[in-house]
């Protein structure tokens, strides 16, 4: 039975992620799960060392203890976009439909000097929770409380024009009311929860495997976007329509096992999540809202450069390309021959092939070192690199979600409380990185998006 210390965290923890899961780092991925593992960039994927391995590869879960865990970060992203001047910012009226880029330019911030807007919201408190039990000598059984999101924006415009009812700005109009889209506050957010139950056995002494069951929580909030109303098959469920929640499960498969004296390889495997549809938003996301989590693969290393030290080498990929929602680009709305504009209802937004973010799949390096500088103290960094997931085509879409971060530093420390209790503490700075495109709807004009983070976050952990 879980003691009540246990069981208030658990609920703290669950009540705190569902409230406030904002990490966008790898595309809207976290860079790790738990502190430890965020101390060497998110590597670790062969080098368990605590019940928050199983976020990560569940194998690792036999050589942890029976043990829990109960952390919180600060997380605080800076997002922001600016836009050039445009000089095309009036409709040609002889030759204006609903066709963008057809004589009816559609210019961010409705006039023609340059515009640079900053995004609220920039410090987010995100918790974990994870509990071990030995089963027998060669098995445990575990569970973990984590969360992902990141796609979160909320540009300041004021909304009371269209609190009468009265229409946002159409397409290739020149844009006069106040927000990033002329239709008042813009902005999404999206937050989710996992809750990992993990089985691992050990094959041999130094080898083992896992597998999760995981159970999914997400939702979702847009605002600030009907002036695209018509390009949607249902713009009563586009946006400003509140928040909306979507259930689904998964797995997860991991094996690790020590080689050669000193050298450990590891593998992990999430499937992709099949979610509910979110109903609310059905005209904006592809597949009447479908918005499934992608899935993702891990590899690596961990090698004992010495008695007290140890290097990681991880390698990571999301597959983003494989949820139409995220992956569909913005030309499958705007192409006058083959998207929504030209009559292709497929296309539109809310439709089996409609717009989306753009995003490509995502591949990232993670180089970690940790050193036990006594019995009590440990010392942790590490480095990441990837890829951004935005291509320049896609900035406009993307002024919602700007999860442009390529490359992580990390710094972190575990000191041994007791012999049963141990603090853990981590900081990690997302360097700023932008994006620069035409907007595809005036490109007479450019947009840039821009982030970077950081975070701190503390943990503490008892031994059972």
């Amino acid at each position: 039975m879980i003691s009540k210390p246990l069981r208030y965290g658990l609920l703290i923890t669950l009540s705190f992620i569902v409230s406030s899961t904002v990490n966008a780092t790898n595309g809207y991925f976290a860079h790790g799960y738990g502190t430890k593992n965020k101390g060497l960039s998110g590597g670790g994927v062969a080098l368990p060392q605590d019940a928050m391995i199983t976020a990560t590869n569940p194998a690792g879960l036999t050589s942890v203890g029976e043990r829990v865990e109960l952390g919180i970060a600060f997380f605080s992203p800076v997002r922001d976009y600016s836009a050039t001047a445009s000089g095309n910012n009036l409709p040609d009226t002889t030759n204006c439909n609903v066709i963008p880029g057809n004589g009816c330019p559609f210019t961010l911030g409705g006039n023609q000097t340059a515009t640079s807007v900053d995004s609220d919201n920039e410090l987010f408190l995100i918790p974990h929770f994870a509990l071990n039990w030995i089963l027998s000598p060669k098995a445990s059984l575990g569970v973990s409380l984590y969360g992902n999101g990141g796609m979160n924006s909320d540009y300041s415009g004021s909304n009371a024009q269209h609190d009468d009812g009265s229409a946002a700005p159409a397409e290739g109009s020149l844009i006069t009311t106040p927000g990033t889209f002329g239709a008042g506050t813009t902005g999404v957010n999206l937050e989710q929860l996992f809750v990992n139950t993990t089985y691992a056995r050990k094959m041999t002494a130094n080898s083992s495997w896992g597998v999760s069951l995981i159970a999914a929580y997400q939702r979702f909030e847009a605002e600030g976007l009907a002036t695209f109303g018509g390009f949607s098959l249902d713009s009563s469920n586009l946006t400003n329509n509140g928040t909306d929640d979507s259930f689904g499960y998964g797995f997860k498969l991991g094996i690790q096992g020590e080689v050669i004296k000193g050298l450990t390889l590891a593998a992990s495997y999430q499937s992709k999540i099949d979610m509910d549809e979110f109903d609310k938003y059905s005209g904006l996301f592809a597949e009447q809202g479908d918005f499934d989590i992608p899935a993702t693969w891990t590899a690596g290393l961990a090698f004992k450069t010495t008695p007290k030290s140890v290097v990681t080498f991880d390698v990571q990929n999301i597959e983003y390309s494989d949820v139409p929602a995220i992956a569909n680009p913005m030309n499958n709305l705007i192409n006058s021959t083959t998207g929504c504009a030209a009559g292709v209802t497929a296309r539109c937004l809310g439709g089996s092939q409609g717009a989306g973010f753009g995003w490509r799949d995502m591949t990232i390096y993670k180089l970690g070192w940790q050193w036990a500088t006594s019995k009590d103290l440990t010392l942790r960094a590490g480095f990441s690199h990837g890829t951004q997931p935005i291509p320049d085509s896609e900035v406009v879409f993307n002024i919602l979600a700007p999860a442009v971060i390529e490359d992580h530093l990390t710094l972190g420390f575990s000191y041994d409380i007791s012999k049963d209790s141990e603090l853990s503490f981590q900081f990690m700075h997302g360097f700023e990185n932008s994006v620069t495109g035409a907007n595809p709807l005036n490109p007479s004009q450019e947009v840039t998006i821009t982030m970077d983070q950081n975070e701190a976050e503390v943990s503490w952990g008892w031994k059972f």
